[in-house]
């Protein structure tokens, strides 16, 4: 059976990842990914939309498949305006999801973190829950949700502060045991690998994992 996959944010650290399992592996054979400019790739599979995403009503003809990935995001420091955060981690996920679903995509799966909760006081973990609550109410057969903790894997921006936090990881993770577990660094790999996978699943429901348990799945 020939299967189609979508992912928003294939340019990200996870994103990029993950297009290249997909179009390296056989259970897709067609893979569509949404961008703001076309990315230097070329692969028989691969397709490229350059959408506004502003304005994603106005493609969701293309929004068809077995399963659309959502790897999108952003920083404090790139997107310091908190209404253009919340549109790149809450509304365009959402809306993709909800035109997906129309289109009768059958699994959606999000790049969300751990710490997630629509009552959190914190800004980024608050918009990330309300993303994940929101999304439960569009009605997709399959909801798959991730919630990796600080990644680490090669970026194409190079951040200082993340790369010292890197560094520190090296030296907390081992103290990070039972219930902590789930703190601990986590390559981006992982989470790519633990996506596809699981997309493969012939599975109905909602399915969240915390970054220990993302771990298991790859």
């Amino acid at each position: 059976m020939a299967h189609k996959a979508i992912i928003a944010g294939s340019s990200g650290l996870i994103g990029s990842i993950l297009l290249d399992i997909l179009l390296q592996e056989p259970f897709y054979d067609e893979v569509l990914i949404l961008v703001r400019k076309e990315l230097p790739i070329k692969h028989y599979k691969l397709s490229q939309f350059v959408v506004d995403f502003d304005r994603l009503d106005a493609y969701k003809e293309h929004l068809t498949g077995h399963a659309l990935f959502c790897c999108l995001g952003t920083t404090k420091a790139k997107t310091p305006d908190k209404t253009v955060y919340r549109a790149i981690d809450h509304d365009y996920p959402l809306q993709l999801a909800q035109l997906a679903h129309q289109n009768g995509v059958k699994q959606y799966h999000l790049v969300s973190s751990i710490g997630a909760n629509a009552a959190s006081s914190t800004f980024y973990l608050k918009t990330k829950g309300e993303t994940e609550n929101d999304l439960q109410k569009v009605g997709t057969p399959a909801l798959y949700i991730y919630r990796p903790s600080f990644l680490t894997g090669d970026r194409q921006e190079k951040r200082a502060m993340e790369k010292i936090i890197s560094y520190l990881y090296i030296i907390i993770n081992p103290l990070l045991f039972g219930g902590l577990k789930k703190y601990k660094s986590i390559p981006a790999t992982t989470v790519a690998k633990a996506m596809y996978k699981q997309s493969m699943q012939n599975t109905k429901g909602l399915f969240i994992y915390e970054s220990d348990q993302i771990k298991q799945l790859s």
